[in-house]
């Protein structure tokens, strides 16, 4: 093995990407159900070969440079994905799921602080804490920036190095009980409060018609049809598709053959006998008026049209005041099916009364002409695509160091929010323009994906290498177990005030408060399950603003955490 070591020493690059490597195997396996995730297995494997090199007197070490480069286009990727809704947070009910997640952060914040200092815990055992129980690994690297920005007195006989090891310490030690406990709080929640979840789940999807969380993603039924007709009415010979749409305008023209040749759609062509005539429109305009044309045809080439399934970024400002009832008017969405909704990477059940949001993700599938309709009242069908605006990508990247360099006095010192702050303010930025400009910044979201998974996975992986040399040196049993109950206690009480807020003071529908406990602790597991639990989608629909809203306070916190456990 020393020579293994010896190995990964000299290769700092391969020793990176075997941390990676086996942080996502690690990540991938789960007991009952419950598994690490690959950012905590990063921190664990990271520490482990570290510690156990040092046995055979190697030390495992990377730049800082890899580290901090990886994080910031980490922070910039949250950016982008959380701009949009953290944005929308502030009007409408936004503005409840943002109060509830701003009240989970700071308890959270407050409750890890206090235990620090209370207990005399080391330099960075804040932060990590913070990072663990509150499940937001991210916030691990704004704690690692209070130590390199020398916002922290360090104890005479301490290192940056040492400091740095007890993050990851505290993050390994809290993460367990943090990820774990907040699915366990949110599945119980009702029933500690004596509430029936499933059942208010059932009212809210019968009065808003929202479907059922067990309704497939593809479903027999369809708003709209298409159907073919063979022209036996005399009344129709000779007269146009334009004079049968006037007449009945509930008919979408689709298709004509004539012959056995198709010939398009042409609305002031005459009509033939025999002619096959293929019509789309609501299911219900479908069968009202079976007899309109002549009897209806199983005829392949009239009906031969090409389908498409398609992502439709919102965009048009136009299309936010309206519900699904009233969007679903529009031309060309009879002859589509929707088939999703997400928002702020998390999938939104729709309901008869659901509004779109910019930046929105619709999902439809149908015919190709209606859904590049659809697409151009919505915003812009957007296509997958390994192209990235990398002008846009470094023009934000640019201004989010920038914007990390201003700072103002406060407290007798300079404040301001770092790279990874600026970066973070500068992602929210760009996403927020590029909902309202086409022609800007085109990031796809496997790309946006590749920057946050991979930015942050190797961050924490780095973390734990070097945290390794000195771990050992600072771990004792009654130091793990203060760790443990501060972040027992920092994951199980802001839940619980969090729900009892929602529940008392804002009235929420139990379902909905489900998906805001859980977006307010910005981790989905907890909403996942709680969907499970009472067999309904509805959870999600209060999941997506405090994900947002918290994933940026929690990442900054981080760097509070720090400063004020002093």
């Amino acid at each position: 093995m020393a020579a293994f070591f010896n190995f990964l020493a000299a290769n700092p690059f391969i020793l990176l990407f075997v941390t990676v490597g086996l942080a996502v195997w690690l990540g991938r396996q789960s007991v009952a159900g419950y598994g690490l995730g690959m950012v905590a297995a990063a921190i664990i494997v990271g520490c482990g070969l570290s510690v156990w090199a040092s046995v055979y007197g190697e030390k495992l070490e990377l730049n800082n440079f890899t580290k901090s480069l990886f994080y910031y286009l980490f922070m910039y990727g949250v950016g982008l994905r959380v701009g949009p809704s953290f944005v929308n947070s502030l009007g409408g009910d936004g503005i409840k799921f943002t109060f509830l997640a701003f009240v989970s952060c700071i308890i959270g914040l407050a409750l890890v602080v206090l235990g620090a200092r209370f207990l005399e815990l080391p330099p960075g055992a804040a932060g990590g804490m913070l990072a663990g129980s509150q499940t937001m690994s991210a916030a691990i690297g704004s704690a690692e920036q209070a130590v390199t920005a020398g916002a922290i007195a360090l104890p005479p006989g301490s290192t940056p190095e040492q400091v740095s090891a007890m993050i990851a310490l505290s993050y390994g030690i809290t993460y367990i009980w943090g990820t774990v406990g907040i699915i366990l709080i949110t599945k119980y929640l009702p029933k500690w409060w004596g509430v029936d979840a499933r059942a208010a789940a059932q009212a809210y999807e019968k009065e808003h018609g929202v479907a059922s969380g067990d309704a497939p993603a593809f479903s027999g039924w369809t708003a709209g049809g298409l159907r073919a007709y063979r022209l036996e009415n005399q009344a129709w010979v000779g007269r146009s598709m334009h004079d049968m749409l006037r007449e009945n305008p509930e008919y979408r023209f689709v298709n004509l053959v004539r012959d056995g040749a198709p010939i398009g759609a042409p609305l002031d062509e005459p009509l033939r006998l025999g002619d096959v005539i293929a019509l789309g429109g609501l299911r219900e305009a479908m069968t009202e008026k079976m007899g309109l044309i002549g009897p209806e045809v199983s005829d392949r080439t009239a009906l031969d049209l090409p389908l498409d399934r398609a992502e439709i970024l919102v965009t048009n400002g136009g299309i936010l005041k309206q519900t699904r009832e009233q969007w679903r008017a529009l031309p060309g969405v009879d002859q589509i099916q929707v088939v999703g909704l997400e928002r702020g990477g998390a999938p939104i059940p729709i309901g008869k009364d659901t509004k779109l949001q910019r930046m929105d993700i619709v999902t439809v599938v149908g015919l190709k002409s209606a859904v590049s309709k659809v697409g151009e009242a919505f915003g812009r069908v957007v296509r997958p695509s390994t192209a990235t605006d990398l002008l846009t990508l470094s023009l934000g990247m640019i201004l989010g160091f920038l914007i990390g360099q201003i700072e103002f006095p406060a407290f007798g010192a300079k404040v301001g929010l770092g790279n990874a702050g600026g970066l973070l303010v500068s992602g929210v930025l760009v996403s927020s323009v590029a909902s309202r400009l086409r022609f800007f910044g085109n990031t796809p979201a496997a790309a946006r994906n590749v920057l946050e998974d991979l930015g942050l996975v190797v961050f924490v992986a780095i973390v734990g290498i070097n945290a390794g040399n000195s771990l050992l040196a600072q771990l004792t049993g009654v130091l793990a177990l203060k760790i443990f109950l501060v972040g027992f206690v920092a994951c199980t009480i802001p839940p619980i005030v969090v729900w009892a807020i929602g529940f008392h003071v804002f009235r929420m529908n139990p379902a909905v408060l489900m998906g805001g406990v859980a977006g307010a602790r910005s981790h989905s597991g907890p909403c996942r399950e709680a969907a499970v639990e009472i067999q309904s989608n509805v959870p999600w629909i209060g999941f997506p603003v405090g994900y947002a809203v918290s994933g940026v306070l929690l990442t900054v916190f981080g760097y509070f955490a720090m400063v004020l456990a002093q």
